[in-house]
């Protein structure tokens, strides 16, 4: 390598190789340039094909407008476009592509092949391209339109193409690229073909909800809510999904503007905002398109355009938040300082309510603490005499020993003898439910508020662990077999891993095309939504990871997946579900934290509470 100072241009095919890592990333981001190029040519059918995961073939056939021998050659050369013209043209783009870089940047790194024509042409045009170098051009019988082949990948740039993953994981990212494509544009036919299999055919002339339904399945679309808000020059519309179906990633936001796949900081404020505080750090379902005056976003600020960025971002955020918060039924409730929070709004609080019930003041604006906010009415207790006796259950924990040895008030009973070992306490009774959520139990050592999700999960992890470790799989066949459609990249992933979840006790195969069959699930598991159990269990596998080594790790993934799915749709807490659910906690070998880590009890001694009271 020549290092003497001196600068030097260089080379054209050296020049394409460095554009060409701008552009293309992985074999998807070759779908995504020439799908772009197809739609951007008013294409009404757009087929794609790939082979081992688009490392040995790419080829994209579109019935668009199609080109003439010159602009075909002029295809292949550096910044060269029909989409802009001079440099105001950068300011109100209103396609795709523009650049002009994308076809001679993947030409220079692949076998390209291109064929064209246009319908008022008697003949086509065919060109091959061989590592960035021209080596044919010549007349074709070919249809209207423009087919583009990408051959070889990467095959003249080594240290790019061992860096490429498995063919699996190639192909889950060209999915997720046709899925986007296939969303911003419904009214377009598409289908996906990878390795002689058929993936997807979407019929043209479609709704954004019949296209959701073709490439989700009904479940999927059933809980989300539509969105519709226009200001001024400025639409949003799309889809929302309840705080009750949440991701644990952003893989199921799909985001629009003027129908280009992308995202801006604004937007992710936007949801955050819109959303009442979801458990953990998860993220909320949408399916979100922006329109506006190409004037009014800047979509030149990223190589690929994923990120683009808005001339009127307060407008933007604005009109997502009260999109958003009207479709879901949460009111935005005005505080004396001017700024805004968040509550259910009455008439749809059942629909939404599932895990936010209603979201607490403090909780949304800490520095509006002292105003005001109506907190859910506590559940009335019976008279002291109407009490259950207190619930007998094995010892005491080292980890929240008793503060004082009393027994229940006003019953005088003493002190269960001889206890096991493993028992937050030594006796406990419930004695209601507080804030819509919580139970609150009176013990020998003090109070403890319980998670009574966060309590499921953990009871029904140690369950599912247990038969496991036996080598038992006791399940229960549903009274009707279940069909689940599953998003593409969760479909993968649970193919992967399913002979795991079948040894866990799950009657599941897989029926073809991103569908499987649900025939049997674990006892403790029979009232869950398919559909969420398995999504929750293909992610939950995928995110751990290249960890190896025995199967047990897997078995322990599947488990916490299964409980988060399970946790939320257990029996009505009335007081006999409610001592049950404290009986089978209490009898857990680590009955302090969920599954995740999350507490599932929250213990104030009796010396505490004296001391809070000054006694």
């Amino acid at each position: 390598m020549l290092k003497d100072g001196h600068i030097r241009l260089l080379p054209i095919h050296v020049a394409n190789k460095i554009a060409a890592g701008e552009v293309v990333e992985r074999p998807a981001s070759v779908v995504k340039e020439l799908m772009e190029n197809a739609i951007d040519a008013g294409a009404t059918r757009v087929d794609v094909t790939v082979t081992a995961g688009g490392r040995k073939l790419i080829e994209v056939r579109d019935n668009g407008c199609g080109m003439g021998r010159d602009d075909a050659l002029l295809s292949i050369e550096r910044q060269a476009t029909s989409k802009i013209r001079d440099v105001d043209d950068i300011e109100r783009i209103d396609t795709l592509g523009f650049r002009g870089e994308a076809l001679p940047s993947i030409a220079s790194v692949s076998r390209f092949t291109l064929k064209t024509r246009r319908a008022a042409d008697d003949a086509g045009t065919e060109l091959v391209v061989v590592g960035g170098s021209l080596h044919d051009v010549r007349e074709a019988g070919v249809p209207v339109g423009t087919t583009l082949a990408v051959r070889d990948l990467f095959f003249n740039v080594p240290a790019r193409r061992k860096f490429l993953r498995a063919f699996q994981t190639e192909q889950a990212h060209i999915r997720s690229v046709f899925t986007l494509h296939a969303l911003a544009h419904p009214e377009i036919g598409m289908s996906l073909t990878a390795d002689g299999r058929e993936l997807a055919r979407l019929p043209p002339g479609a709704t954004l909800e019949e296209r959701a339904r073709d490439l989700f399945g009904a479940d999927f679309c059933a809980g989300l809510r539509p969105i519709e808000r226009t200001l001024g020059d400025l639409r949003v519309y799309g889809f929302a999904g309840l705080p009750t179906q949440t991701r644990n990633d952003r893989s199921e936001q799909y985001v629009f503007i003027n129908r280009r796949p992308a995202t801006a900081p604004v937007i992710a404020y936007a949801l955050r905002e819109a959303y009442p505080p979801l458990e953990g750090d998860r993220k909320p379902i949408v399916l979100l398109f922006i329109e506006m005056p190409p004037g009014g976003v800047d979509v030149n600020v990223h190589p690929t355009k994923r990120e683009v960025r808005f001339h009127k971002p307060v407008e933007v955020r604005e009109a997502l938040i009260s999109a958003l918060t009207d479709a879901l039924g949460i009111a935005r409730k005005r505080r004396n300082d001017g700024g805004a929070i968040i509550a259910p709004a009455a008439d749809t609080r059942e629909e939404a309510r599932g895990e936010q019930a209603v979201v607490s003041l403090r909780t949304l604006v800490p520095e509006a603490a002292a105003q005001p906010f109506a907190y859910p009415a506590p559940v009335p207790l019976p008279p002291a005499a109407a009490f259950r006796p207190p619930i007998p259950v094995p010892v005491p924990s080292p980890s929240v020993p008793p503060a004082v040895a009393l027994p229940p008030s006003g019953q005088g009973l003493p002190l269960f003898a001889d206890p096991q070992e493993g028992s937050p306490w030594r006796w406990c009774r419930v004695l209601g439910q507080v804030g819509g959520r919580y139970l609150l139990l009176e013990t020998d050592g003090g109070t403890v508020t319980v998670d009574p999700r966060a309590a499921r999960e953990r009871v029904l992890y140690e369950r599912l662990m247990d038969s496991a470790r036996r080598g038992e799989t006791l399940s229960q066949r549903l009274l009707l077999p279940e069909t689940v459609q599953l998003a593409p990249a969760d479909a993968a992933r649970l193919r992967k891993h399913l002979s795991v979840v079948q040894g866990m006790g799950f009657g599941v195969e897989e029926f073809g095309n991103d569908h499987f069959i649900v025939e049997a699930l674990p006892d403790a598991l029979a009232a869950v939504s398919c559909r969420e159990l398995l999504g929750n269990i293909a992610h939950d596998l995928e995110s751990a990871g290249t960890r190896r080594g025995a199967e047990k790790w897997r078995e322990e993934l599947v488990a916490k997946a299964a409980c988060r799915a399970a946790a939320g749709s257990g029996e009505p807490l009335n007081e006999d579900a409610a001592e049950k659910l404290v009986h089978d906690l209490a009898a857990t070998r680590m009955p302090y934290t969920c599954p995740r880590g999350r507490p599932t009890m929250i213990f104030t001694s009796y010396r505490e509470l004296e001391r809070k009271f000054g006694r």
